[in-house]
């Protein structure tokens, strides 16, 4: 049933709200929001246990806190809003599973009726924790495998163990059926690199007749304009296009954002950022530590982010490499 059963009147009515608002907006330029945020994401913690080369936790390259969501100031964020909040993320930046409080997050939310997935690098998956995962009701679980094998996978995943993972995804199917559960739904994303793009078949192979889905997804590169060898060299399976000597990336940049009428992120200290990819939380558009969200949500600083995004977008830092419009999964 997925979505369908977290559906009510006011969401739907909400939903209807929002969409208008963002075409309303898009049409004549003034930003109008009616409705509160379809879906959040909310940030359990920026401390991972791996160091992936393009990402600020794996780097430890962030100049913000690092640090746990607590649980007071999660329950405030829901309380608030899910009588119109249809989908929640428990991810920013971070491994959520180190967060000791992570399945009471997940309970609280599910207990309020609203979608909850996570994204996890499979390396706390043991067997309790898939156990708990499963009777915590959480909908969807995103597990990263990027490579086949030891060598493929710890060429980005550095420090990982591709073995822990493929245990931990057997754990989740196994808690699955000895618990007569349907969610969640279990996720396999892999991000196809140049140094794994040939491993695609032997992917597909692998998970094969199991109680998973796969997915192929385009990698976010930082310095994407100079080239990477993390670039695949087949560019169907790349965001990115030679240009000249550099690189671009292949979608165009409207003036417009449907992100930033339908979701918002908040960090797990309380900073309410207008989407992922203001990782670094540089665009602080509201703090859930002294105010609420509506307050933060129909501020000033909101509307004046939307203002930029629907007259011109290109000049916003965290919007060139964004990849609204564009294709992201294969």
């Amino acid at each position: 049933m997925g979505l369908i059963r977290y559906l009510s009147l006011k969401k739907i009515t909400n939903a209807v709200q929002i969409l208008y608002s963002f075409y309303y907006s898009r049409i004549t330029k003034r930003p109008l929001i009616n409705g509160m945020p379809i879906s959040l994401s909310i940030e359990p913690t920026t401390s991972c246990n791996l160091r992936c080369p393009q990402c600020p936790s794996g780097l430890r390259s962030f100049t913000r806190p690092t640090g746990m969501l607590e649980i007071p100031l999660f329950r405030k964020i829901i309380d608030e809003q899910a009588a119109t909040l249809l989908y929640l993320t428990f991810y920013f930046q971070g491994e959520p599973y180190l967060n000791p409080s992570f399945f009471e997050l997940v309970r609280y939310a599910h207990d309020k009726n609203v979608y909850t997935s996570t994204s996890t690098n499979a390396h706390y998956l043991s067997r309790e924790n898939a156990i708990e995962t499963v009777q915590s009701g959480l909908d969807r679980l995103t597990i990263s495998l990027d490579g086949i094998s030891q060598q493929s996978y710890a060429k980005y995943r550095v420090g990982g163990k591709l073995a822990t993972v493929m245990q931990g995804i057997e754990n989740m199917v196994k808690a699955k059926k000895e618990l007569n559960s349907s969610t969640p739904l279990l996720s396999i994303q892999f991000i196809v690199f140049g140094h794994n793009e040939n491993e695609i078949e032997e992917v597909k192979q692998t998970f094969s007749g199991k109680d998973v889905e796969l997915v192929f997804k385009t990698a976010q590169i930082y310095d994407f304009e100079n080239g990477s060898s993390l670039i695949p060299t087949n560019d169907k399976l790349s965001r990115y296009k030679v240009s000249g000597s550099k690189f671009e990336i292949k979608n165009q940049h409207f003036d417009h954002c449907w992100k930033m009428w339908h979701s918002s992120v908040i960090t797990w200290d309380g900073r309410v950022v207008p989407c992922c990819f203001d990782k670094d939380a540089h665009y602080q558009l509201g703090n859930m530590q002294i105010e609420s969200f509506q307050t933060a949500w129909q501020s000033a600083s909101y509307g004046n982010f939307r203002r930029q995004l629907l007259t011109n977008r290109k000049e916003i830092d965290i919007c060139k490499n964004c990849t609204e419009g564009g294709k992201v999964y294969i």
